[in-house]
């Protein structure tokens, strides 16, 4: 058992403690208004032990590949060149970490380190900017065991969806020519990134408005007809670095992503409909957002239960990240004081269970 897996929940506690015995917080203006934020300095603090256990996780699940990967990049910048001619895809990344190469060497650990360090850092910068409960928002990210799927893992994808991630601020203001920039070079890193670019638009607008009503009505549709929906999937794809994933998926029997995880992620979205006339009457462009972007990692969540958890299911994250600054929000406006620290304590009692469950059950890992 790997003790790094109980003491990274541990640290949430250390930190919860340490927010209460000292002043972590200072006021700052967001979106028009002031709103009470986590310094930086404690901010960069409370993510730290995640990037290095991040650095120090050996072969775990795909991670040898990449280290493998890593091996074979040359160590000077003028080979560079020549080796990003042999890399048929997602360049950008492979750029990236050929340049990390010729700056420290063979160094594996360092290299994660740096990869696990961007992507916290992008990721929790929104956080702390834009979430009412930074540490609640770092304790969802944990005990969804999103940082295990995705910075053990997915390295990827998951720098290109924090690269997309950090243009909240650019879909919050509309400034759509920027935003677009911001995903194509997040593309760069992985091609998925390009999903994002419709979808900055159809979650403008106030929260479960007619917009986010079609996408739902669209996901009712395809997992109604499933297989139609494959088929086009397959045909649209055809030219692409994806042209196998159909075939793949269904060679490999993917029977989906697990029901159980569907439901864990579906849960703001949920609230957000049982409170609506909360998130109305608030009308926060921030939660306005955090909400639609909930509803369409759960309508993608659902696709995937019904073709593949490998691949569609690897599609949800682009936008899930947004439900951990909703669900505080929620869980602080949509009830009384006192009921609220009783649906804190259920919550992270339930999240903590969903932990020790793919952990312990799924993955094997404590």
């Amino acid at each position: 058992m790997d003790k790094n897996y109980i003491l990274i929940i541990g640290w949430v506690a250390v930190m919860a403690m340490l927010s209460v015995l000292t002043s972590v917080k200072r006021v700052e203006t967001v979106c028009g208004k002031k709103e009470y934020r986590w310094r930086p300095v404690w901010a960069v603090v409370t993510v730290l032990p995640l990037v290095w256990m991040c650095s120090q996780r050996g072969g775990i699940m795909d991670t040898g590949a990449y280290l493998e990967g890593y091996k074979d990049m040359p160590r000077a910048f003028g080979g560079i060149i020549s080796y990003i001619g042999t890399v048929k895809k997602d360049k950008g990344f492979y750029f990236l970490s050929a340049v990390i190469k010729c700056i420290v060497g063979n160094r594996s650990v360092v290299y994660l380190f740096i990869i696990a360090a961007l992507q916290a850092g992008m990721l929790f910068y929104v956080y702390r900017k834009y979430s009412s409960r930074y540490l609640m928002s770092f304790f969802l990210f944990l005990a969804s065991t999103d940082y295990i799927s995705w910075m053990f893992n997915g390295m990827r994808q998951f720098t290109a969806v924090t690269i997309t991630f950090i243009g909240i601020k650019f879909i919050l203001d509309k400034k759509y020519v920027k935003a677009i920039v911001l995903i194509l070079i997040a593309s760069l890193m992985h091609q998925s990134a390009l999903l994002m670019i419709p979808f900055i638009f159809i979650v403008q607008g106030k929260a479960w408005n007619k917009k986010t009503l079609l996408f739902i009505l669209a996901v009712i549709v395809v997992v109604v007809s499933v297989g139609e929906f494959t088929n086009i999937l397959d045909s649209v794809l055809a030219e692409t670095q994806y042209k196998n994933v159909v075939s793949d998926w269904q060679s490999w029997e993917d029977d989906g992503t697990n029901v159980l995880r569907v439901l864990v992620y579906a849960v703001p979205t949920i609230l957000s409909l049982i409170g609506l006339k909360y998130i109305r009457n608030a009308d926060d462009p921030i939660i306005n957002l955090s909400t639609n972007m909930s509803i369409v990692s759960v309508g993608f969540y659902v696709v995937s239960m019904f073709t593949s958890g490998i691949f569609i299911g690897r599609l949800p994250i682009y936008f899930s990240l947004y439900s951990y600054i909703l669900l505080p929000w929620e869980i602080d406006n949509m009830f009384t004081k006192r009921s609220a620290r009783l649906v804190y304590v259920m919550t992270i009692c339930a999240y903590l269970a969903f932990y020790y469950y793919q952990m312990h059950f799924a993955w094997n890992f404590i």
